[in-house]
C-alpha cells in the first residue's frame, strides 16, 4: 500500500461520525503514518504522550500476533476510558486508532465499528 492509501483511510473513517475526534494509522514501531484530527479539536496527549501511546500500540500488537493463529487475528479492539473512547483495527501489522468523544451512545460507536469494518477490510484484502 502506498502512504495515499493509509490518508484515505483516515479520510473515508473520519466522516463516518461527527463524534470521531482522532484516525490514525500507526505503523510496527510505533509511527504516525497518516492522521486526521478533527478541526477544533484540542488533543488530549501532548506530543510525548501521544509518542508513547502509539509506541504502545505497536508493542500491543506485536505482543498480540502471538495468539493469532490459535484464536485468528484482532478484527477489532474498543476500550473506554474516563474521558475517550478507543476503537483499534490491525491491517496486517498496521493499526487504525480512532478516538471517539466519551459521551457517545454505545449505538452510535456500534454504528462506527460497523461502518469501519468493511473499510479496514478493503485495505486488509488488498495486503
Amino acid at each position: 500500500m502506498e502512504r495515499s492509501d493509509y490518508t484515505v483511510i483516515c479520510e473515508n473513517i473520519a466522516l463516518i461520525s461527527p463524534y470521531i475526534r482522532f484516525v490514525g494509522v500507526i505503523g510496527e514501531r510505533g509511527n504516525l503514518i497518516a492522521y486526521r484530527r478533527r478541526d477544533n479539536l484540542e488533543p488530549l496527549l501532548d506530543a510525548a504522550n501521544t509518542k508513547y501511546q502509539f509506541s504502545h500500540i505497536a508493542i500491543k500488537t506485536d505482543l498480540e500476533s502471538f495468539f493469532d493463529e490459535s484464536l485468528g487475528e484482532i478484527e477489532f479492539a474498543w476500550e473506554e476510558r474516563k474521558k475517550v473512547q478507543t476503537i483499534s483495527f490491525s491491517i496486517g501489522k498496521l493499526r487504525v486508532w480512532i478516538s471517539i468523544d466519551k459521551k457517545v451512545i454505545r449505538t452510535e460507536v456500534l454504528r462506527i465499528i460497523d461502518s469501519c469494518l468493511p473499510i479496514v477490510k478493503k485495505y486488509t484484502d488488498n495486503r
